[in-house]
C-alpha cells in the first residue's frame, strides 16, 4: 500500500515537469514577441521554475519516505 502512495506522490513531479515545460514555452513565445522585455521574463520564469522544482523535490522526498516504510 505504501508503494501506491509513493507512486501517487510522484505524480506531483509529473505535474511540476509539465508546468515547467508550459512555462518555458510561454516564456520563449513572450521573448519572441517582445525581445526588449527578455530580462523581466527570464527573472519571472526562473522564479516560477524554482518554485515548481521545489514542489517536485518535496514530492520525491515524500515518496522516498513512504517507500522506505
Amino acid at each position: 500500500m505504501t508503494a501506491i502512495g509513493a507512486g501517487m506522490a510522484m505524480l506531483t513531479a509529473l505535474g511540476a515537469g509539465l508546468g515547467m515545460g508550459f512555462a518555458t514555452a510561454k516564456a520563449v513565445d513572450a521573448v519572441a514577441r517582445q525581445p526588449e522585455a527578455s530580462g523581466k521574463i527570464n527573472a519571472i520564469l526562473l522564479l516560477g521554475c524554482a518554485l515548481a522544482e521545489s514542489t517536485a523535490i518535496y514530492a520525491f522526498v515524500i515518496a522516498l519516505i513512504l517507500a522506505a516504510k
